[in-house]
């Protein structure tokens, strides 16, 4: 799977290095550990241990990935039928998770192996949950249902804003606010004094205050614009969730629950996945990993309103 594995075991990253020093490029230990983990799968039809979890079991048919009553030779095509090959994964660095000793017991099922005290994750169970996340935020988009962004770690802002514009659903990148949805209204009410200031500057209102005032003013919309300018447009708490880190973003993760508001995440070996509606096992560090997965599901958001807008097409045509 990975041609170029000619060095020997990679350099391990610091015991007192922080997470953000997480390697971002696979190595040959784990190109070879991954391709063993990819050989033991195709011996045998969905063994046990690369099998989903319970909680991300409804994300999406199981039927296509059963393969029970299809023969040996179909494993290519259901390989080439996932949204993301383990090539790709690999390329990421998904694969890399924590030191051992900061690991969370709840993943031991994603983890595939340990190499130099760094955890090693399946990632033909990164593959196949990554699938079953991304159909299931094609279907929120699909029902017109809004998908809240949420990555407050300096690794994934940029990325995590632009391709939630992208698909034009809301996003939280600065940090994350205690109450943002179980306090909903409270936040809406600092949302419209943010466009208070900002009509206030249209209409000339802020030219006529004295300077220290419109300075305060104006130092105020800033700081809610960085904190709240991405869920301006959420006149509603958010259908679903989709959180880069869960570790970071516990407080985004208990009010998700507290509100019954399924959530989509990346779990790295030192997060806990027992909340987590659609799980997806990958290194949340790395930027490239963070891309990948965070561009797959934004793939699938706009696939979905894609179908959406065919099907209101096809209802006017069949009014008229």
């Amino acid at each position: 799977m990975a041609d170029e594995t000619t060095t020997d075991t990679p350099d391990v990253q610091d015991e007192d290095a922080p997470d953000e020093d997480t390697p971002q490029t696979p190595d040959d230990t784990a190109s070879d550990s991954t391709s063993e983990a990819a050989a033991a799968d195709t011996d045998a039809d969905a063994p046990d241990e690369n099998a989903p979890d319970d909680d991300a079991s409804d994300a999406a048919p199981q039927d296509k990935d059963d393969g029970d009553d299809a023969p040996e030779e179909s494993s290519s095509e259901e390989e080439t039928s996932h949204r993301v090959t383990i090539e790709e994964l690999l390329k990421a660095g998904a694969h890399f998770g924590h030191l051992t000793s900061r690991w969370n017991p709840r993943m031991e099922k994603y983890i595939f192996m340990e190499r130099n005290n760094i955890h090693i994750i399946d990632l033909m169970q990164s593959q196949v949950l990554l699938d079953e996340a991304a159909e299931a935020a094609k279907r929120f988009a699909r029902r017109g249902k809004k998908i809240l962004f949420a990555g407050t770690k300096k690794q994934a802002e940029d990325i995590v804003r632009e391709h939630a514009e992208e698909c034009g659903m809301p996003h939280m990148v600065d940090r994350w606010l205690g109450g943002t949805m179980t306090n909903f209204q409270t936040i809406r009410k600092s949302i419209r004094r943010m466009e208070e200031i900002e009509r206030m500057d249209r209409d000339g209102t802020l030219d006529k205050l004295k300077k220290k005032e419109k300075l305060m003013r104006l130092r105020e919309h800033e700081k809610l614009e960085e904190t709240l300018g991405g869920i301006r447009d959420m006149a509603n708490l958010p259908s679903a969730i989709y959180i880069v880190d869960v570790q970071r973003e516990d407080i985004a993760v208990s009010e998700a629950n507290n509100l019954g508001i399924p959530i989509i995440a990346m779990v790295d070996t030192n997060g806990n996945p027992k909340n987590i509606d659609y799980p997806i096992p990958v290194n949340d560090d790395a930027l490239s990993s963070i891309e990948l997965v965070t561009s797959t599901l934004t793939d699938a958001v706009q696939e979905g309103l894609q179908e959406r807008r065919m099907k209101k097409e096809e209802k006017k045509k069949a009014a008229a």
